[in-house]
C-alpha cells in the first residue's frame, strides 16, 4: 500500500568458502572467471566473497523484493535455477523468479565452473559440482538469514558522482554514438552512484547497496589470488568501518562470535557495491600503454606497433595491482560514505516486480511505424578473441575487425562449422567467430532464454539486466524506462541498472557502437539490435508494474534445465606427504625477530592442498595474525583470512608435497606488540589400500615484534 513503512532485513554471508577455494587450489586445471586467460590459475587467496542480501517488505510481509550482491563474475542461468529451486522447497511461493535479483559484482579474481552451456565451460574447465553447489548454497543461506531477522525500518535514497576512478576503455565506439546524444553528458561513462540506506525504526544502522558503473579489474589477469577486487574492497572498508570489534566475516551474536548471522548488538552492518552499467568502463584510469615501449596505444585496434593488441594493457592510478585496488575501492568507499551520511530523501510506495523470459534469439522489434528488426541467434565476433585493454587475448586478433581472418574461418569452418548464411546476415557488421546459437554439443553454448525484470522499491525501480550494458545502452534504457513511468502516471523513479543478473548474455551496445566492432560490440551476441530489443521488453515491464497488471505479463518459455552435474577436468585429491623429517604445519622458512609498519612478515610451511579444508569445513579460516596480550596471557586474533592485509599463497610441489605461504602486509598505524602468524589446514592420509581420510592440522610461526616507527 503506497505510504507505508516497509520492513527491511539484511544479512551477510561468507559465500561459499568453498567456491573460494575450489578456485584457489586447482592451480594447473581451474581458471579463475572473467578474463578467460588460460595461464590465470587459482593460487591462494587476498580475501572472502560474499553473498549480501537484502529483502525489502511490505508493512504485511505478503509482498516482497530480495536483492543479492554476489562477489562472482556474473551470475550464471544454473545458479539461478537452482536457487529458485531452494527459495521454492523451503518457502514456497513467497521468492519467486519475479522477485528475487540475483546480481554478480563481476570480480575477475572469483571461481569458474558454475555455467551449464558449453562456452564457459572451455574457459572454466567444465561444469564444477562443488564450485555450483558452494555459490547457491551461499546464496541461499545469506536469503535465509534475512528472511529469518526481519525488522521494520526504513530506506533513504542518495546519489553523487565519483570521481577518478574509471575511464571509458572503448571512446572510438562510444564516438559513434549520435554528437547530439553525447552532448547531453559531461562525461563518456556514468559517474553517478546511487546509494539507499537502511536504517532500523530506531535508527540503528543495517546496511547500504550502492550501484556504481566500473569493471572490478584492478587486479590484472596476472593476479592468482581469489578476491572480490575493488568493489569488495570498498565493502571490506565499510563494514569494518560499521561493525568495529569484530574480524571480516563475523558478526556479534549472543553467547559469541559465529561466521554469519544477524544480531542489534553484533557485527551486523552489511555494505553491498553492486554491478550497474559497466560494460565499457575500466578502472584503469591511467589508460592503456605498450607494456614493450611504454607508447600509448589509446587508437580504435588498441594496437601497438611492436606485438599488436596483446602488448596494449591499461594501468591503474597504483604503483602495482594491489595498490590500485585500493585506491579505486577506497575513492568508491568514501563517496558511499558520503552519500551514506546525508542520506535524507526518504523512499516510500508500494513494492512489485515484473519479470519475463524471453527467446532473444527471436526477438521482434518495432523501430518506428514502419521498421521492425529482429534480434540473431547467438555469436561471437572475431574482435572478442582480441580482448580488451583490461586483459588482452591471443594471436593476431585485434579489436574493431569488421572483416573476418581466412586462416581463422578456416579452422573454425573445419572444427565447429560454418555459420549459416541467416546468422552472418543477421549480424552484420560483425564477422562471426563463433557461431554459438548454431552449436549443440554437448549441450548449447549460449542461453537463448534470457530473463528480464525489474523490482520497484517504492519510487526506486531496480532494472535486473542479464549482461554488461555499456555506458551509452545503460543511459538510453534508463531513460525508456522512466519516460515508460511518467507516461503512465508514475512519476519521478529513480531508475538504477543492476548488471549481470540471474543469466549471462556477455555484453550490450547501442547499435552505433555496434558498427565499429570492438571487443564489446563483438561480444553483443544477439546481434545489433539487441539493445532496441530490451528497450522493447523492458518498457513493458515498466508499464505492466506501473498499471499494476504485472499478473497479465506473459510467463515466456521457461529456460531448459541441463541433466548434467559435474563435467570437469578437476582431479581427485589423492594422499599427500611431508618431506623427510617434517611433518604437515612444520615451519620451513621463519618470520624475522621484528618488524615495522609497512614491512611484509612472512612464513612458509610444510603444506596441504586447501581443497581438503573445503570439503570437510565450509567456514574454514586459513590463517590468522594473533597478537599476544600480557594482560590475559593469551592470545588474540586481530586479523584473518578475509583481511586484505593478509596474503594466503599455495604452491603444488612434486610426490604429494605443497608448500603454503602466508604473509601479513604491516600496515601504518599498527599497534605494537608480539604477533603471531598462524596456519590450519587439512591433509589427505592413506589408510589401508583403499581408504584416504582428511586429517586437521595447524602451525604457527615464531613470535615476534612489531616495533614503534
Amino acid at each position: 500500500m503506497r505510504g507505508k513503512r516497509s520492513r527491511c532485513s539484511f544479512s551477510r554471508l561468507e559465500v561459499i568458502l568453498i567456491v573460494c577455494l575450489v578456485l584457489m587450489i586447482a592451480l594447473t586445471v581451474v581458471l579463475l572467471m572473467g578474463y578467460a586467460n588460460p595461464d590465470q590459475v587459482g593460487g591462494g587467496l587476498l580475501s572472502r566473497l560474499y553473498s549480501r542480501a537484502f529483502i525489502v517488505a511490505d508493512a504485511e510481509g505478503s509482498t516482497r523484493v530480495v536483492f543479492v550482491s554476489v562477489d562472482i563474475g556474473m551470475v550464471s542461468q544454473r545458479v539461478r535455477l537452482e536457487v529458485l529451486k531452494q527459495l521454492q522447497s523451503k518457502y514456497g511461493e513467497l521468492y519467486r523468479q519475479d522477485n528475487v535479483i540475483l546480481s554478480g559484482t563481476h570480480t575477475h579474481s572469483g571461481p569458474g565452473g558454475y555455467f551449464q552451456y558449453t562456452l564457459f565451460w572451455i574457459t572454466s574447465k567444465g561444469l564444477i559440482r562443488p564450485a555450483l553447489s558452494s555459490i547457491v548454497n551461499g546464496i541461499v543461506k545469506s536469503i535465509d538469514i534475512a528472511h529469518e531477522n526481519m525488522k521494520r525500518g526504513r530506506i533513504f535514497i542518495n546519489r553523487g558522482m565519483v570521481e577518478n576512478s574509471q575511464i571509458n576503455r572503448s571512446p572510438f565506439s562510444y564516438l559513434e554514438n549520435p554528437e547530439s546524444e553525447r552532448k547531453r553528458y559531461s562525461s563518456n561513462t556514468d559517474k553517478e552512484m546511487v546509494l539507499l540506506k537502511m536504517v532500523d525504526e530506531d535508527g540503528y544502522e543495517l546496511g547500504l547497496i550502492s550501484w556504481f558503473a566500473v569493471h572490478p579489474v584492478s587486479m590484472n589477469n596476472s593476479n592468482h589470488l581469489v578476491n572480490s577486487d575493488n568493489v569488495g574492497y570498498a565493502s571490506y572498508l565499510f563494514e569494518q568501518e560499521k561493525n568495529k570489534g569484530t574480524l571480516p566475516g563475523e558478526v556479534g551474536v549472543p553467547g559469541g562470535m559465529v561466521k554469519q548471522g544477524w544480531d542489534r548488538e553484533g557485527g551486523s552492518f552489511v555494505a553491498a557495491f553492486a554491478s550497474s552499467n559497466l560494460g565499457d568502463v575500466s578502472p584503469n584510469t591511467r589508460g592503456p600503454f605498450c607494456v614493450n615501449t611504454g607508447e600509448s596505444c589509446d587508437n580504435p585496434q588498441s594496437s601497438c606497433p611492436v606485438g599488436g593488441a596483446a602488448m596494449c594493457m591499461a594501468k591503474g592510478p597504483g604503483n602495482d595491482m594491489f595498490e590500485s585496488t585500493r585506491i579505486i575501492g577506497q575513492n568508491i568507499y568514501l563517496k558511499a560514505k558520503e552519500l551514506y551520511e546525508k542520506a535524507s530523501q526518504e523512499v516510500t510506495g508500494p513494492l512489485s516486480s515484473a519479470h519475463q523470459w524471453v527467446n532473444m534469439s527471436d526477438v521482434s522489434v518495432q523501430l518506428n511505424a514502419t521498421h521492425t528488426v529482429k534480434t540473431c541467434k547467438p555469436a561471437l565476433g572475431h574482435s572478442f578473441a582480441a580482448g580488451t585493454i583490461d586483459g588482452v587475448g591471443a594471436f593476431n586478433f585485434t579489436q574493431g575487425s569488421v572483416e573476418g581472418d581466412p586462416f581463422w574461418d578456416q579452422i573454425r569452418d573445419q572444427l565447429l562449422g560454418e555459420p549459416s548464411n541467416e546468422t552472418k546476415a543477421c549480424h552484420k557488421p560483425k564477422p562471426i567467430l563463433f557461431s554459438t546459437g548454431e552449436m549443440t554439443w554437448p549441450h548449447p553454448w549460449h542461453p537463448d532464454i534470457v530473463d528480464v525484470q525489474i523490482a520497484a522499491i517504492g519510487s526506486l525501480a531496480i532494472l535486473a539486466v542479464p549482461g554488461e550494458f555499456t555506458t551509452m545502452s545503460g543511459r538510453r534504457l534508463r531513460e525508456a524506462v522512466k519516460s515508460e513511468f511518467d507516461s503512465h502516471g508514475t512519476r519521478g523513479m529513480n531508475v538504477v541498472i543492476a548488471g549481470l543478473c540471474n543469466v549471462y548474455t556477455h555484453y550490450i551496445t547501442t547499435y552505433e557502437e555496434y558498427q565499429v566492432q570492438r571487443y564489446e560490440a563483438a561480444s553483443t551476441i544477439y546481434g545489433p539490435h539487441t539493445l532496441s530489443a530490451y528497450i522493447q521488453l523492458y518498457r513493458g515491464l515498466a508499464k505492466a508494474i506501473a498499471l499494476n497488471a504485472t499478473q497479465e505479463l506473459p510467463r515466456g518459455p521457461e529456460p531448459p534445465l541441463f541433466n548434467v552435474t559435474s563435467v570437469t577436468l578437476l582431479p581427485s585429491l589423492g594422499a599427500e606427504s611431508a618431506p623427510a623429517a617434517k611433518t604437515f604445519g612444520d615451519v620451513l622458512e621463519e618470520v624475522r625477530q621484528e618488524y615495522r609498519e609497512r614491512e611484509v612478515a612472512e612464513v612458509t610451511f610444510v603444506g596441504a592442498n586447501p581443497r581438503n579444508s573445503a570439503e570437510n569445513a565450509t567456514e574454514h579460516n586459513f590463517l590468522t595474525v594473533e597478537r599476544y596480550s600480557n594482560i590475559s596471557s593469551s592470545w588474540h586474533a586481530v586479523l584473518n583470512d578475509a583481511s586484505w592485509d593478509t596474503r594466503f599463497y599455495w604452491s603444488k610441489g612434486s610426490r604429494g608435497q605443497s608448500n603454503v605461504t602466508i604473509e601479513w602486509h604491516i600496515p601504518a598505524g599498527t599497534e605494537p606488540g608480539v604477533y603471531r602468524l598462524r596456519y590450519f589446514g587439512h591433509y589427505k592420509k592413506r589408510v589401508g589400500l583403499f581408504r584416504v581420510i582428511t586429517v586437521p592440522f595447524e602451525g604457527s610461526s615464531s613470535a615476534f615484534q612489531i616495533t614503534a616507527p
